[in-house]
């Protein structure tokens, strides 16, 4: 079985060191395959909000699959941020925008949908939808198939649907033809995983709440997502859970978990 950590919007410069201090516990004891950071990795994209939190990453000890997201480009340096948007991200985590992890188990795609002239808003291109789409077609029957964005693909109420990422629409259809079985993501700050009905195969969208910063919303608490996958599980099924911060207990509690059957098995989901 391989696990998935998703982390979303620590905004380290808020972050809270109790909260970090039980994330690195949680993921010494799930032992997670593979970390993906779906972006606001800082909170002013400054140079040593990212050491902080390349630090913290380094300390998992996890490979690492990770987004910018709108936070991680200056806002006040108009300069950097019009010519050089993604260089102090790029110093802590790498210069490649849109990773890709692949093992036996897992596809994982990232995909950059932030941009310098945008303050919060994400889209994505054609470009970025086909390319996406033809390494989805490469997946084997194995893997799961796993598409990360910064901005959300679905929300939870019509009141959030002016954070819909730009072109989401086209990009599912497109997806889901080619394959994918969930699309991640994170930026408004809460945790849920919605079926996305009108495609041509079961697909479902999965976002984190904020891992570790003070900057929670609506009554949700700091949480993260584990997402569990293949080997002596039952066939065809990802458990997506989600593991919330409890002030009481000093750790990460297991909250909520959702069982999905992407279309190699089904397509029911269903609330444990």
């Amino acid at each position: 079985m391989s696990v998935l950590l998703q982390i979303s919007d620590p905004h380290f410069g808020t972050e809270q060191a109790a909260v970090l201090e039980a994330l690195a516990a949680l993921s010494q004891q799930q032992r997670p395959d593979l970390v993906v950071l779906s972006g606001d990795i800082t909170q002013r994209a400054r140079p040593a909000q990212f050491a902080a939190a390349r630090a913290f990453i380094d300390r998992l000890g996890v490979p690492l699959l990770s987004l910018a997201g709108n936070h991680d480009i200056p806002l006040f340096d108009l300069g950097q941020r019009l010519f050089h948007p993604y260089a102090h991200y790029s110093a802590a985590f790498g210069a490649d925008l849109e990773p890709v992890h692949c093992s036996n188990h897992l596809l994982v795609l990232g995909v950059n949908t932030t941009r310098w002239y945008r303050h919060k808003s994400g889209e994505v291109s054609l470009a970025q939808i086909e390319r996406v789409a033809r390494r989805l077609k490469s997946a084997t029957p194995g893997q799961l198939r796993v598409v990360v964005v910064h901005q959300p693909v679905a929300v939870p109420s019509p009141s959030e649907e002016h954070n819909l990422l730009r072109g989401h629409a086209g990009a599912l259809q497109r997806w889901a033809g080619a394959g994918c079985d969930l699309v991640m993501g994170g930026h408004i700050h809460l945790p849920y995983v919605l079926p996305m009905p009108g495609l041509v195969r079961p697909m479902w969208a999965v976002q984190a709440g904020t891992a570790v910063s003070r900057r929670v919303r609506d009554g949700a608490p700091n949480s993260v997502n584990l997402l569990r996958w293949g080997g002596v599980g039952a066939l065809g099924v990802c458990l997506i859970e989600q593991w919330d911060y409890n002030a009481a207990a000093q750790g990460f509690v297991r909250q909520r978990v959702t069982e999905v059957h992407p279309a190699r098995a089904g397509g029911a989901a269903l609330e444990l």
